[in-house]
């Protein structure tokens, strides 16, 4: 018999707990820098070694962190679901707690590319794409092609281009489970519309829920908490 698709969709608040910073919370990043300033294409086209050492240095940041219980709570449900998890997180917290199937649509602190490709143009092949672990990245850094290495990260202005993937996934699946998001990043925060029409989605975050919809379970709780209440009501 199949195992039931259980769907993860997650958010900054799953890491949170890991001591990754969030960006648009109190205190987040988005309070210390001007995310037109280092997360933007036109930023980048700007002051692109000022981007460079602000993703080094959240780069490092995330060299010392560790998965916690959230993160793996959901590796765990491998166990007995076909799961599938989504995260809006560019961190690599899920893989590390042993989730075999990430799908990041903002892309990845761990890697880079040349700025030329993973585009229209050749339609957003990641075969550029270099992991580099967590070291630093050198100002003016370039790739083999001779472009400068650049994030791959999906900066404001740019599209999503695993968008699409997601909702194939979200739509397939028994269980819908959102966990450390608030639901206000877009196209991201729209997902759970796609979700079958029979099937619950479980919302599991401490802020008031600004989606209303019968099929939803809210949850409020943090990630780690969040996620022995989920486990329990399955």
């Amino acid at each position: 018999m199949a195992r039931r698709k259980l769907v993860v969709l997650s958010g900054a608040g799953v890491s949170a707990e890991s001591g990754i910073s969030t960006f648009r919370d109190n205190g987040g990043l988005w309070d210390e820098f001007d995310p037109q300033e280092v997360c933007s294409v036109e930023g980048w086209r700007r002051q692109p070694d000022k981007l460079t050492e602000f993703y080094n240095n959240l780069r490092a940041q995330l060299g010392k962190a560790k998965p916690n219980a959230a993160h793996y709570a959901i590796a765990e449900l491998e166990k007995e679901y076909d799961v599938r998890v989504i995260t809006q997180n560019v961190d690599n917290l899920h893989e590390q707690a042993g989730s075999t199937s990430v799908l990041h649509l903002h892309g990845e602190l761990t890697k880079v590319r040349p700025e030329n490709t993973y585009n229209d143009w050749d339609g957003y092949s990641t075969a550029s794409v270099i992991d580099i672990g967590y070291r630093a990245v050198e100002p003016g850094e370039k790739a083999v092609n001779g472009a400068r290495l650049r994030p791959h990260i999906v900066f404001f202005g740019e599209a999503v281009p695993n968008i699409e993937k997601a909702v194939d996934i979200v739509s397939q699946a028994d269980i819908f489970l959102i966990v450390g998001s608030s639901l206000q990043v877009y196209p991201a925060a729209g997902l759970y519309r796609y979700a079958p029409a029979d099937h619950p989605i479980y919302i599991i975050d401490p802020a008031p829920l600004l989606i209303h919809d019968p099929r939803i379970v809210h949850i409020k709780e943090v990630a780690t908490k969040g996620m022995e209440v989920f486990k329990s009501q399955l």
